[in-house]
C-alpha cells in the first residue's frame, strides 16, 4: 500500500477522486455513504471534502436531501469548444434550421434542478434580449417562454415542489402571482405550447414548445425569441406550427436511453464558453 499523507497534496487529490465519483451521479445524486466508499475514505473525510466543494461551487448538495451531485457551475467554469454526443449533437442541426426559417434566435432549455439552462443557442439576424443570455445561462423554472414549457410538462409532484420553491423567485423578478402561474400552465398543458408575453422584457417575444422522449417526458424546450412586432397573432399560429414540428421529429430521434438525457448538464462542458457582458 501507498505510504498515507495527510498533507495539502493528499487532500487535494481526495478532494479531486470525490468530484471523479460525484461527476457520474445522475439528478438524484449520491448518498456521502457511498461517494466515501467509491473515493476510498472514511464518510468524515468525505464529508468534510464535500463541504469544501460546495462552499467552492463545484458540487451541489440537493435540496431536502443528503444527496450529492456535480453543480451546474462546474460545468459552465470547464466549458470548452467542441462537438458533444448526446441532446446538443442532436438537436443543432434543428436550431439552425429553424433559425433559418424562422429568421429568429432558437434556444435549447433542459432542467437542471429548479432552474431551466440554456444547452445551444443559435443567433437570428435581430438583436434581442433574454432571460437566460448565452450558452450556460440559466433562469427559475417557469420565467420565460422555454422554461415555463418545462414546467408545465414535469409531474405534478415535482411540478409542486418546484412552484413553492421558485414562486419567492419569481415575485423578485417582478413575475406573476402563483395563482396566475398555475392558470399559465394548464393552458401550456392543454395547448402544447407558449406564449406568455408578461412584458419583463421590454419589446421582446417568445414561444416554447416541449420536446418529449419516447415515454412521454419531457426532456428539453425549443424556445424562440424575437422582436414583439414580429410576433403579431397574424404570424404567430406559423410560428408554432412549425416549431411544434420540429419538436415532435425530434422526439421521435431521441434514445430514451441516452445518458446525456440524464445529465444534460454535463453537454456544457463541451460548449463553447458563455459571451463576456
Amino acid at each position: 500500500m501507498a505510504p498515507t499523507d495527510d498533507g495539502p497534496a493528499s487532500a487535494i487529490r481526495k478532494a479531486l477522486e470525490l468530484l471523479r465519483v460525484v461527476s457520474k451521479a445522475g439528478p438524484e445524486g449520491l448518498r456521502l455513504k457511498d461517494i466515501g466508499e467509491a473515493a476510498g475514505c472514511g464518510q468524515s473525510t468525505a464529508h468534510r471534502l464535500l463541504k469544501d466543494l460546495v462552499a467552492e461551487g463545484f458540487v451541489e448538495q440537493i435540496p431536502e436531501g443528503k444527496r450529492y451531485r456535480p453543480s451546474l457551475e462546474f460545468f459552465v467554469l470547464a466549458a470548452q469548444a467542441g462537438e458533444t454526443d448526446g441532446l446538443r449533437k442532436l438537436t443543432s442541426p434543428v436550431l439552425l434550421r429553424l433559425s433559418a426559417r424562422l429568421g429568429d434566435t432558437v434556444f435549447l432549455l433542459v432542467r437542471t434542478g429548479f432552474d431551466a439552462v440554456c444547452l445551444d443557442r443559435v443567433e437570428g439576424p435581430f438583436p434581442i434580449r433574454s432571460f437566460t443570455g448565452d450558452i450556460g445561462g440559466k433562469v427559475p423554472l417557469g420565467l420565460g417562454q422555454g422554461s415555463l414549457a418545462l414546467l408545465a410538462h414535469l409531474p405534478e409532484p415535482e411540478q409542486e415542489a418546484v412552484i413553492r420553491f421558485n414562486m419567492p423567485r419569481l415575485l423578485d423578478r417582478g413575475f406573476m402571482d402563483e395563482a396566475s402561474l398555475r392558470q399559465e400552465i394548464v393552458r401550456a398543458r392543454e395547448q402544447g405550447w407558449v406564449n406568455l408575453n408578461s412584458g419583463l422584457i421590454p419589446g421582446m417575444a417568445g414561444v416554447g414548445v416541449p420536446v418529449f422522449d419516447a415515454r412521454g417526458r419531457a426532456v428539453a424546450a425549443l424556445s424562440v425569441g424575437t422582436l414583439a412586432d414580429r410576433l403579431k397573432d397574424s404570424r404567430l399560429p406559423s410560428v408554432v406550427k412549425i416549431m411544434k414540428a420540429e419538436a415532435d421529429e425530434l422526439s421521435q430521434q431521441i434514445n430514451p436511453f441516452d445518458a446525456t438525457l440524464r445529465h444534460p448538464w454535463r453537454s456544457l462542458a463541451h460548449a463553447r464558453p458563455p459571451k463576456a457582458e
